[in-house]
């Protein structure tokens, strides 16, 4: 099962960034992915992947294996601490920050957990979309295909994600969502390991099969100076939100993670 698992994201990773190369070549760019190791003392290490392009003005999309013991601290954050603070965890997180004010932000990731001796396993992640204006289109195409996403595999899973991902994505100090939300969940185990698995197989082939016809539709379209500002300002919220409220990155740096990776999702440009 954890071959299984972390071999699939590094598949998923390989089409996303493949698919995000042609995009940019598609606009007469010759960006490319440039990738980076690094290793967890206490064990495990994950690979980086960044791009800086015409269209992406920066986008992450990394992977990641590590294993250990959770510590102290970290076990009081979790909601459901195990006994056993032996831990095994692999995933993919992708961030993307886009030079057209009229191209949405866009986060994703999928990942497996395992603590103890097995006797705890669990799938989580989703994606959620941060338009920097109102873009009615854009969401329902993204939403609509989460929707069907969901309910290929179980019925309640899209309401009850979507609600998750819109509670999870806001920030409570500015009484504002962060975007227009997505599909979020947890701690997913339905005793049916390959099912848990399919969906969220699933969920990463939707959004490959979603966002980057997001970006195709809006990458032409004009934009001014105000624009632009109005993209560095809500930049500025998608940083509080991360810094202040993530579960991924209290994760990463209460396990010894890679700074630079975790922090990847941090865009190169922002105002407040």
């Amino acid at each position: 099962m954890k071959n299984t698992a972390q071999n699939w994201f590094r598949e998923l990773r390989d089409a996303i960034c493949a698919e995000f190369e042609k995009i940019e070549q598609e606009s007469s760019s010759a960006a490319k992915f440039e990738r980076k190791k690094w290793e967890r003392a206490e064990g495990g290490g994950g690979e980086m992947s960044l791009m800086r392009g015409k269209i992406f003005e920066k986008v992450g999309v990394n992977i990641s294996t590590v294993h250990g013991e959770f510590s102290e601290k970290f076990l009081r954050e979790m909601e459901n601490p195990p006994e056993d603070a032996r831990f095994w965890a692999s995933g993919i997180s992708l961030v993307a920050h886009m030079s057209n004010p009229h191209v949405p932000a866009v986060h994703m990731n999928t990942r497996m957990i395992i603590t103890g001796e097995g006797k705890k396993q669990w799938f989580g992640g989703g994606t959620d979309l941060t338009p920097m204006f109102d873009d009615l289109e854009s969401a329902d195409f993204f939403h609509k295909n989460l929707r069907e996403c969901c309910e290929r595999h179980n019925s309640t899973y899209y309401d009850k994600y979507k609600k998750w991902c819109d509670e999870y994505f806001f920030l409570p100090h500015r009484n504002e969502p962060r975007g227009i939300g997505g599909i979020f969940y947890d701690y997913l185990n339905s005793n049916d390991w390959d099912a848990d698995f399919a969906f969220t197989q699933d969920v990463g082939r939707t959004f490959l099969n979603t966002y980057p016809q997001i970006v195709r539709n809006n990458r032409e379209r004009k934009w001014n100076d105000k624009e632009r500002e109005q993209q560095l300002y809500k930049r500025g919220r998608y940083v509080e939100f991360n810094l202040l409220h993530d579960r991924g990155t209290k994760f990463g740096l209460l396990t010894g993670g890679n700074t630079e990776a975790i922090l990847m999702s941090l865009p190169p440009e922002v105002k407040w």
